[in-house]
């Protein structure tokens, strides 16, 4: 840990509150947030705490719930928050060698810790117990081939590099498939990114036949990155009115999602493909709730009421990672269960939720308040 992440936005105005808000506020519904809704759900049966639990999950295969949202929408935050990390060093005199091997430094490390928070530190028998793919190891690969873009590109290149993937990709799967399949075939079994992964990734892949993070997969993750960093250079180099800003992401994130909608039709909407229709999807979604949180924030100065999820988005990484080392159930016991006692059944399953997240909200307070940060 280091005392340093913070640096990362650290010139004059530079910093942007509400893309440390939104990063919060995605990772607070994994630090244990929709657990308080499927509880709520399973005890009082009312249509609306169902219909959040439901959204609280992801569909079996093709689809969309908001669960399906977080994953990617961090992903496009590492990219909004390039040209003001990558790009401001740029500005400041350091070279693209300099920027590029610690970009994939960084990559690298976030796969090594992805192996980690999947595997443990305890040696296993053969390399078929491992599982190699992760979502940190996704972050960092993305993270370094967008940010490699970045570098040694224009934005009018990046433009192009973003669709070039999304149409690539689409047109790999349309035209291939698994051995016995019509080309095309995009169910788990048949399509050609799952059997890619059976076929060259060692070790086991999550669901058996296919693993949402596979290698092929990769390819379109690397647009959603792009377009975080696209993003991030309209906010801070555009010359545009902050107000004009917003209204420009707003109308590109509802253009993508009716582009989203089409493309559905033909290449379906599915997190576990990571396709091109789910890549516009979330990336509309991404870019109006940080139009959202940029207006009411950065815009109009409403700051006070995210400070909660700053605190979470300061060390997003962290928190995430952290359950595989801290047993945080043990914690919320610890003390707090004098609380759940008094509680009662059934509404103590939805306190014990709530102050599982509080626990963990307290420890990054602690962090916060000393300034400490985890930086990769």
């Amino acid at each position: 840990m280091q005392k340093s992440e913070e640096a990362a936005f650290s010139a004059p105005g530079a910093r942007l509150y509400s893309l440390d808000a939104l990063r919060g506020f995605d990772m607070f519904w994994i630090m244990g947030a929709e657990e308080i809704f499927h509880s709520l759900a399973k005890i009082t049966g009312f249509p609306l705490w169902v219909s959040m639990a439901q959204q609280l999950t992801h569909p079996d295969w093709n689809g969309f719930h908001f669960y399906d949202l977080i994953f990617p929408l961090f992903l496009f935050l590492a990219g909004v928050a390039t040209p003001y990390s990558v790009g401001r060093d740029l500005e400041n005199g350091k070279t693209r060698k300099q920027l590029l091997f610690r970009v994939i430094r960084r990559g690298l490390v976030l796969v090594l810790l992805g192996i980690v928070y999947n595997n443990g530190l305890s040696i296993r028998g053969s390399i078929d117990d491992y599982r190699f793919c992760s979502v940190l190891a996704r972050i960092g690969l993305a993270y370094m081939f967008a940010n490699i873009i970045y570098l040694y590109s224009r934005q009018t290149a990046q433009v192009i590099w973003f669709s070039v993937l999304l149409i690539g990709y689409w047109l790999l799967l349309k035209f291939n498939s698994a051995p016995g399949f019509a080309p095309g075939d995009l169910s788990m079994e048949g399509n050609f990114a799952s059997y890619i992964d059976r076929s060259i990734l060692p070790g086991s892949l999550y669901l058996k036949i296919h693993d949402p993070e596979g290698l092929l997969s990769l390819i379109p993750s690397i647009s959603t990155a792009l377009l975080g960093i696209l993003t991030g250079s309209l906010l801070k180099t555009s010359a545009k009115p902050k107000k004009e800003k917003v209204l420009y992401m707003a109308a590109t994130g509802i253009i993508f999602i009716i582009l989203a909608l089409i493309w559905n039709q033909d290449f379906p909407i599915n997190k576990n493909l990571w396709s091109s229709s789910f890549v516009m999807l979330v990336g509309g979604i991404s870019l109006i709730l940080l139009s959202l949180f940029y207006y009411i924030i950065d815009v109009l100065g409403y700051k006070n009421w995210a400070f909660f999820f700053k605190v979470i988005g300061m060390n997003s990484i962290l928190i995430y990672i952290s359950g595989r080392f801290i047993d945080w159930e043990y914690a919320n016991k610890g003390f707090f269960t004098w609380l759940f006692q008094l509680t009662g059944e059934p509404y103590d399953a939805v306190v014990k939720a709530t102050f599982f997240v509080l626990v963990q909200w307290g420890f990054l307070y602690f962090l916060y308040k000393k300034k400490v940060f985890l930086r990769v």
